[in-house]
């Protein structure tokens, strides 16, 4: 009954994820973009280069309205598309130079909010803190991602 419990308290701190996030993003995500927008923005910005299905996969979109955002961020100049050199119908998406300004900004207006939250807390528990987020991520939510990161030698840039 243990796992049960521990399942309960995953829930309680997904949730709680959830509503943080959803606090920091209202607070930070730019005016210019809407909310289906900065969440493509961000995915990106996280574990780029992504491919057009992988967001979509993600973020539980349809392919055309995956396809239209992403027209819409390319002219904003936010992200920048490549073309795997072994299969050119593969295409990666990428953060421009200007999106990771963008980004590096609305993470910074984030990272305020954070240090107020954790400024009480001990030196032992952050390091508590660190370490439990490590395990999180090597033992719960890695399991899948690292595998699939294409190499930056088999791609190219669009022309468009």
């Amino acid at each position: 009954m243990k796992d049960i419990s521990l399942f309960h308290k995953f829930v309680s701190f997904s949730a709680a994820v959830h509503q943080t996030t959803h606090e920091w993003t209202k607070m930070a995500k730019p005016e210019t973009l809407s909310q289906v927008q900065y969440k493509i923005v961000e995915y990106v910005k996280i574990n780029q280069p992504v491919t057009p299905s992988e967001i979509s996969d993600c973020l539980h979109m349809s392919m055309p309205n995956t396809s239209r955002e992403l027209k819409q961020l390319k002219e904003k100049v936010l992200i920048k598309k490549s073309t795997d050199t072994n299969d050119r119908r593969k295409h990666y998406i990428q953060l421009s130079q200007q999106g990771e300004v963008l980004m590096n900004e609305t993470f910074s207006i984030m990272e305020v909010s954070f240090q107020e939250r954790i400024q009480q807390v001990s030196t032992e528990e952050l390091a508590k803190m660190e370490e439990a987020l490590d395990i999180l991520q090597e033992r719960f939510f890695d399991s899948t991602s690292t595998a699939r990161k294409p190499s930056q030698s088999n791609t190219q840039a669009d022309k468009l």
